[in-house]
């Protein structure tokens, strides 16, 4: 059962990271300005590094002092946070930092609702949660749930060995493991689009739908992040998450009721019904590519292997695509295209629906003038949805000219919630439908593994792509075979 205006003692673990200034501080800020959770909550900082309350609370005042609210108190609102210093390994530690929460707990009256956040390296996590669970922190009279970052593992084996870790401490209901592209206000606008218009829902199968697409691409390279990048690569950072929850949403069939558990089961069957690759395919429906030296914005840019952290010999990805199949009733037979990269010529999100033609279309020209109908979900940086239809010319010809109908959710960014800002209160309010299920991840995995262990056995020939272009060749080359080609209809900005 979800609650509004919720209240809890939040534990962030990593709270000197990145993360948390940059996004968790400004979204616990922002559900706190627009009266979304109550006053009564307190949020307790954990790490190693030895701060005292006031360098926390300085801290979290520098991560919101873009946000310009002269009706809110901001030291009030630093005066919820705490810091506590912590040694994940020492048992002692863990019984201050219970003595703590009960504390606050008490003082704001939270009604022993727990909320632990793991927003750290990933080979802490099992280690955390036992000992929570060991000396006590998980028993309280309210609720307790735990948010964990991605990765969740580095293939299918290491995430069902953290999976069983955690599930010795925490049941399934009580985990929300975060895929903050579930939080973005557009990709959980694909359900409504779809189940709540009889314009689309009749034409969503394989009947009236050619293609689907799906880009994210990215102008930055690896930047810091080359250390953990060049063990990851694309695949894992990006598909076995990002690109295939979106293909699930897009895919999957209306739920019985929009509940967390309905919803969530169509997406699994969607992963299921997802078609894994023999070792022998992997070549002929998955590319991989990796970015080399070019032109950024006009300024050179540097290649990947010589990049922070990478090695100058580096067999990591930072491109993808790849040609799915989902083996089901309402896609057989429908290529869906993926494509993710980074270094890419511009910033982009979408997912193109691409409709089939017409039996017999009276008003073409000519071959080249055909223009198939397009349904264009914008997701990031420009967020919206266009339908690409055909209307007469103005001319007197009784030919067809491309018209666009556009949707623009980008105009009220400051009230629009951010990704992170979504998810937390919903982790708060107790509404799992945007975070993943263990089945989804287990699943995601089993089709990644696949990908990863081809790749892994031999030496791809890298670098394979210009910094600013559009990725290698051979990803043109995946569409042209079925007769298709890429869509660039991001708007012009």
């Amino acid at each position: 059962m979800t609650v509004n205006n919720p209240k809890a003692v939040m534990v962030i673990f990593g709270a000197t990271g990145d993360l948390a200034n940059r996004k968790l501080f400004p979204s616990i800020y922002r559900l706190y300005r627009n009266k979304k959770i109550s006053d009564n909550f307190a949020v307790i900082g954990v790490a190693r590094r030895p701060l005292t309350n006031e360098d926390f609370r300085n801290n979290v005042k520098k991560s919101i002092e873009d946000f310009n609210d002269p009706h809110i108190d901001k030291d009030e609102f630093a005066s919820h946070f705490h810091y506590n210093p912590f040694d994940i390994q020492d048992l002692t530690h863990y019984q201050g930092l219970e003595r703590l929460i009960t504390e606050l707990d008490e003082k704001h009256q939270t009604d022993g609702n727990r909320l632990f956040y793991f927003s750290m390296a990933p080979n802490f996590f099992g280690t955390l949660a036992d000992n929570l669970k060991s000396q006590g922190l998980t028993q309280t009279e309210g609720w307790t749930r735990l948010v964990i970052e991605k990765p969740f593992g580095h293939d299918y084996e290491s995430a069902k060995k953290l999976n069983d870790q955690i599930r010795s401490a925490f049941t399934e209901d009580q985990i929300y493991r975060i895929d903050h592209y579930l939080g973005k206000e557009m990709v959980q606008n694909i359900e409504v689009m779809r189940f709540a218009n009889a314009l689309f829902e009749p034409l969503w199968n394989n009947k009236y739908i050619s293609n689907i697409q799906i880009t994210s691409s990215e102008v930055l390279g690896v930047e810091e992040r080359g250390r953990y990048y060049d063990e990851a690569g694309a695949l894992k950072d990006m598909v076995q998450n990002h690109m295939l929850q979106m293909l699930a949403l897009i895919a999957m069939e209306p739920p019985i009721k929009l509940t967390p558990e309905e919803i969530r089961s169509e997406k699994v069957k969607v992963l299921r019904a997802l078609r894994v690759f023999e070792e022998n395919e992997v070549d002929e429906y998955v590319v991989r590519g990796q970015y080399d030296k070019g032109i950024i914005n006009g300024e050179e840019a540097n290649a990947y292997r010589e990049g922070t952290g990478v090695d100058e010999d580096s067999n990591t990805e930072t491109y993808v695509a790849a040609k799915l199949m989902i083996d089901n009733f309402r896609w057989s037979g429908v290529p869906f295209y993926i494509r993710t990269g980074k270094r890419m010529k511009q910033k982009s999100t979408e997912i193109v629906v691409e409709f089939k033609d017409l039996p017999i279309n009276l008003y073409y020209g000519n071959e080249e003038d055909k223009k198939p109908n397009l349904l264009v979900i914008h997701i990031q940086p420009y967020e919206g949805i266009t339908l690409h239809m055909n209307a007469k010319k103005g001319d007197m010809n009784a030919t067809s000219t491309p018209v666009a109908l556009t949707y623009d959710n980008s105009t009220d960014k400051m009230n629009t919630p951010e990704a992170y800002e979504t998810l937390i209160y919903d982790c708060m309010r107790g509404d799992s439908t945007n975070f993943t299920h263990w089945n989804e991840v287990a699943l995601s995995w089993k089709f990644v593994d696949v990908i990863a262990n081809v790749w892994n056995s031999k030496k791809a020939e890298f670098p394979n792509y210009e910094s600013g272009s559009n990725g290698p060749k051979a990803a043109d080359e995946l569409l042209l075979k079925d007769g298709y080609s890429w869509w660039d209809v991001s708007p012009k900005e």
